[in-house]
């Protein structure tokens, strides 16, 4: 477990050099309250990880494809909005899940039961507004 106080400056320098190298499973939960810093921090990790699209929000799209420079397909879930797990099984959350893809899932306690046991989850807390605390697992 990690547990890092880091400034919203500090971000890209965070998720480069303490979270992205312990990233060893495909799965990363996102968690906190709304305007933690979850989409903020998935754009970061994207960026680090040379994604070449726009990284945005999939608030009311579910979810969003990002490719990489070196062509590697990344998917950003946002389950905020769903009504229920028939609804990410509706369409076909499993097979992003268990492709061998970088899965970066916000609100992902809405679909608990159908997301896989090996992950990582990532709490964010607003400390203030150019504060946070993140806790990785």
């Amino acid at each position: 477990m990690i547990k890092i106080n880091y400034s919203i400056d500090e971000i890209d320098i965070i998720a480069s050099k303490k979270i992205i190298p312990k990233i060893k499973n495909n799965i990363v939960c996102f968690e906190g309250r709304m305007g933690s810093g979850k989409t903020t921090f998935i754009k970061s990790i994207c960026n680090n990880l040379n994604v070449v699209d726009k990284i945005t929000s999939p608030t009311f799209s579910l979810i969003n494809e990002y490719k990489t420079l070196n062509d590697c397909c990344i998917y950003h879930f946002d389950f905020y909005r769903i009504k229920n797990r028939e609804e990410a099984l509706n369409f076909g959350v499993e097979e992003y899940f268990y492709s061998s893809n970088l899965c970066l899932i916000e609100w992902g306690s809405k679909i608990e039961g159908l997301i896989p046991e090996k992950r990582h989850k990532i709490v964010l807390s607003f400390i203030d507004s150019s504060h946070r605390n993140l806790i990785f697992s």
